[in-house]
């Protein structure tokens, strides 16, 4: 196995509980810098894992906020008005009630073609 480090560096190898020099990497041995790096990855992962569950429970509260508000709205709509307004609309002025429904009834084929 090829050595790239420098002439002369040395590194660590376990004999017990002491360290002693090997020629290698500058005095810490292989299974030691990567345990360090599997510490770092997981500290980072943690941290990470905390702001993801910070924003998912942001957002939750967000949309609950938000479905509440929209179910009060429409609890608060009478439908037999709109659909009295509606009716005058059209009786008032019929041509332009027959193009926004056929231009609704246009972008609803479409919705649902496309789903095909």
């Amino acid at each position: 196995m090829a050595d790239n480090t420098t002439p002369g560096a040395t590194t660590g190898s376990r004999t017990g509980n002491s360290l002693t020099s090997v020629p290698g990497n500058g005095g810490f041995s292989g299974e030691q810098s990567t345990d360090r790096v599997a510490a770092g990855f997981a500290h980072t992962a943690q941290l990470y894992a905390g702001k993801v569950s910070d924003a998912a429970t942001q957002a939750k509260d967000y949309v609950t906020d938000k479905v509440g508000v929209m179910g009060d709205k429409i609890k608060e709509l009478d439908f037999a008005e709109l659909t009295e307004n509606a009716k005058d609309y059209a009786r008032q002025k019929p041509g332009q009630a027959i193009l926004i429904s056929a231009a609704a009834g246009l972008l609803l084929g479409i919705l649902i073609r496309g789903r095909r």
